[in-house]
């Protein structure tokens, strides 16, 4: 039997689907290679940070301040920021510096960029390794909430696993763009105390945006790490009825674009 133009249009799509989702695995696979071997050490890195606001905001701090509108008080207020913020940190870092080792130090990079794949394969590959760095990282912290709280089904249901995951997807693909761009260490280093340290504290991880002013609220409310702290604060404490759904979609985009920008950066990259 003939298969008609949309058949074999249908057909083509899905073989070029699956054979890109193949690839991208491929390239995971090479990263996880390296990461398996250092899953405490991955899901520690994270972790001292975190816990050195839990204990100075949350237990220190948080007892003098006022009730916070969501949760019991002012240290299961800033939880799910901290669940954010360490998984910001490790799929942005880990990404950056896995590239950059790659390309100025061990010299292989020139390797992965003559794989017969398509670029977007290797931005994808390159952010699911990030995104798993960022999730053991995260676990580790999700694990200190739930001993906090006690509300293991808050931090482990469906939305605040699906935000989490978009949240180190964003990252781990600004992380491999910074990757592919700077020249030095140092670079990297002005990347993180000019984006990701400013962003730590402005991204809602410790206050309402709702509450600022408004030429500061709009700052805030640029950052894509303030939509993952409201969406995590409310799907671990609020019902389901006043999540902010708007939260998923913004992350969904901002994720689609710098894979876009990924793809298109590996397509023309030279080193």
């Amino acid at each position: 039997m003939f298969q008609s133009s949309a058949e074999i249009g249908k057909t083509f799509k899905s073989s070029n689907f699956k054979n890109l989702l193949a690839d991208s695995l491929t390239i995971f696979w090479g990263d996880w290679l390296d990461l398996r071997v250092r899953i405490l050490q991955v899901a520690a890195s994270g972790l001292v940070s975190p816990l050195i606001y839990i204990l100075a905001f949350g237990l220190g701090l948080g007892g003098s301040l006022p009730k916070p509108a969501i949760g019991s008080n002012y240290l299961e207020f800033i939880l799910p920021g901290m669940v954010a913020l360490s998984s910001m940190t490790i799929s942005f870092g880990g990404t950056t510096f896995s590239i950059c080792g790659d390309r100025l130090f061990t010299k292989n990079f020139e390797e992965l960029l003559l794989v017969p794949i398509h670029p977007l394969a290797l931005h994808l590959g390159k952010m699911l390794a990030g995104i798993v760095r960022g999730l053991m990282t995260s676990g580790s912290v999700i694990l200190v909430a739930v001993l906090f709280t006690g509300k293991i089904w808050g931090f482990l249901n469906p939305l605040f696993l699906l935000l989490l995951v978009l949240n180190c997807a964003v990252f781990s693909g600004l992380g491999v763009l910074v990757g592919l761009n700077v020249r030095s260490l140092e670079s990297v280093g002005l990347y993180n105390n000019f984006v990701i340290i400013p962003m730590s504290f402005l991204g809602a991880t410790f206050f309402d945006p709702a509450t600022l002013p408004g030429a500061l609220k709009i700052i805030v409310y640029l950052l894509p790490l303030t939509y993952t702290s409201i969406g995590l604060r409310a799907a671990a404490y609020l019902p389901v009825s006043q999540f902010p759904w708007y939260t998923v979609p913004v992350l969904l985009v901002i994720a689609i674009t710098l894979s876009l920008m990924g793809a298109n950066q590996f397509a023309h990259q030279q080193d």
